[in-house]
């Protein structure tokens, strides 16, 4: 006995393999792609410890041939590597991150490990150090040289008015900049920090199967 079948059946056939097609492309995240997360919960290396869980979302989503396969707001984990506090003399405060899982909206998690590429530095001067993917704290050498001139420059003003000669102005400059060298020695850097809303930039070096 013949089948007939109709053009609206052939039609939904087609549709589905095509639905389907697509969502089989789109199971993967490609390798090169940038995700910009946002920071949930704040960590600081004054206080962060190794194996300190990190919380992120999405602020970007990932598109793959007009289908989002990584939406907005999903949610990243990760945890703290290493974390070093800023030093009094030398050693710039540095914290290394991995990021470990990613949960989409439907509940459904991935494990990812891509690298860092960029950080919101907030005029704080941390930023990525690509060599060894970890977010380092800028120096302040240029700023501690400043400090003392500074207060050399006062120490002198002050040394010459009490003397009233270019001695005291030279003992009071000197006087200026050990207390600049003292102030310097027992203040400690600029700690890196990843307050809440802080955003990261990362890529994937290798594709992630979303299968």
């Amino acid at each position: 006995m013949p089948v007939t079948v109709t053009a609206a059946a052939i039609a939904g056939k087609l549709a589905l393999l095509i639905g389907t097609a697509v969502a089989l492309q789109a199971t993967e995240i490609p390798q090169g792609s940038h995700l910009l997360l946002r920071m949930v919960n704040s960590v600081n290396t004054r206080t962060a410890q190794e194996g300190d869980f990190v919380y992120l979302r999405t602020s970007s989503p990932i598109s793959i041939d007009g289908t989002i396969v990584v939406p907005v707001e999903s949610y990243v984990q990760g945890v703290v590597l290493h974390s070093k506090k800023s030093g009094r003399v030398i050693g710039r405060a540095e914290i290394s991150i991995r990021i470990d899982t990613l949960t989409l909206p439907s509940g459904q998690v991935y494990h990812m490990n891509p690298h860092l590429a960029s950080v919101d530095s907030d005029d704080t001067g941390q930023k990525v150090n690509p060599a060894e993917n970890d977010i380092k704290q800028g120096g302040g050498k240029g700023q501690d040289g400043e400090r003392i001139a500074i207060l050399a420059g006062s120490g002198a003003a002050i040394g010459g008015l009490a003397t009233r000669s270019i001695k005291g102005a030279g003992i009071g400059a000197g006087a200026g900049s050990a207390v600049g060298l003292a102030t310097v020695l027992l203040t400690r850097g600029k700690e890196v920090s990843l307050k809440t809303g802080t955003t990261l930039d990362v890529v994937f070096d290798r594709k992630v199967s979303l299968e």
